[in-house]
């Protein structure tokens, strides 16, 4: 008997643990040529903000060792754009789709979310990366009030649909972030988002990304990835989409054993961009060489008592 694939996050039901991260993946149409959408667990599109965003000033992307540096700045069409025409033409295609949402305020979070709600994605992913314009600068899930306050607004606008609150470990403690977005209304959690990071032109004497500093993803940042998810479901034990420098089955089984429900890949899909699908067929044979029935026997399973 074949292992069973199927996750259920937050009440959402998924043919298998394989997303895609936010920011890596378009809107999904773009890899058309290499991935049969419909064999992903989910698309996670591309950050959507209130109005059209033209991104920062390249070069915006480098490697690094073993990982990339990006500063594209949530650069995307605006949410008339993704409704309208994204949303409709990916669930067209019968695809489950998780729209990432950003803004510049709290009420934006809530406009975009109930828009694209509206529009029929199947779950909403906040990105609390994002600057609060209106406290100087500094970004939304860096504090738990604010935290609480964008999740808070997201899931008044989205009534029962899930909603994940994408996070990294910069700032405040992670588990207490969670803790006050769980205590907000959230379905569960994406960990993580980038690191900050910086590269630099030797030759040039000035850095090597257009916006001086960006965000630090691949397989350089797993194990602090694999950290947070660790202590996020230890503490919560709410769904978590794991993501950070997944190449390969042996990265999504680490991921589900530390308590994540699925996994996001990002920066894999720049490497290969059929990689996703390759996951999907790679974790079904290894759970069948175990003796392993399905995903779920793996979540979490790292966790002892002591």
């Amino acid at each position: 008997m074949k292992p069973d694939l199927m996750v259920e996050l937050a009440g959402l039901k998924l043919s298998n643990p394989i997303l895609t991260a936010s920011g890596t993946f378009g809107f999904g149409l773009e890899y058309e040529p290499y991935v049969n959408l419909r064999e992903l667990g989910a698309v996670v599109i591309k950050s959507v903000t209130l109005n059209p965003r033209q991104g920062n000033p390249p070069p915006r992307v480098t490697e690094t060792p073993a990982g990339m540096l990006n500063s594209v700045g949530l650069q995307n069409p605006g949410l008339a754009a993704v409704s309208e025409y994204y949303v409709p033409e990916l669930k067209r295609r019968k695809v489950k789709v998780f729209a990432s949402v950003a803004g510049e305020t709290i009420e934006e979070y809530g406009r975009v979310a109930y828009s694209l709600a509206e529009a029929g994605v199947d779950a909403i992913e906040v990105n609390v990366s994002c600057p609060n314009v209106a406290a100087g600068g500094l970004a939304f899930g860096s504090d738990p009030d604010t935290t609480a306050a964008v999740t808070a607004r997201v899931r008044a606008a989205v009534g029962n649909l899930p909603v994940f609150i994408k996070l990294g470990v910069m700032g405040g403690d992670v588990v207490e972030i969670a803790g006050a977005a769980a205590a907000a209304g959230a379905s569960g959690f994406s960990l993580i988002n980038t690191l900050p990071g910086l590269a630099i032109d030797v030759r040039a004497r000035r850095p090597v990304l257009g916006n001086i500093t960006g965000g630090l993803s691949g397989p350089a940042i797993k194990p602090v990835a694999l950290w947070a998810v660790w202590r996020v479901y230890k503490e919560l034990r709410l769904p978590i989409i794991g993501m950070g420098g997944i190449t390969c089955v042996q990265d999504v089984i680490e991921f589900l054993l530390c308590g994540a429900t699925a996994v996001a890949v990002g920066t894999g899909n720049f490497i290969n961009p059929g990689l996703t699908v390759e996951l999907i067929n790679g974790l079904e044979r290894a759970l069948a060489a175990e003796g392993i029935s399905g995903v779920s026997e793996l979540v979490g399973a790292a966790h002892v008592e002591r």
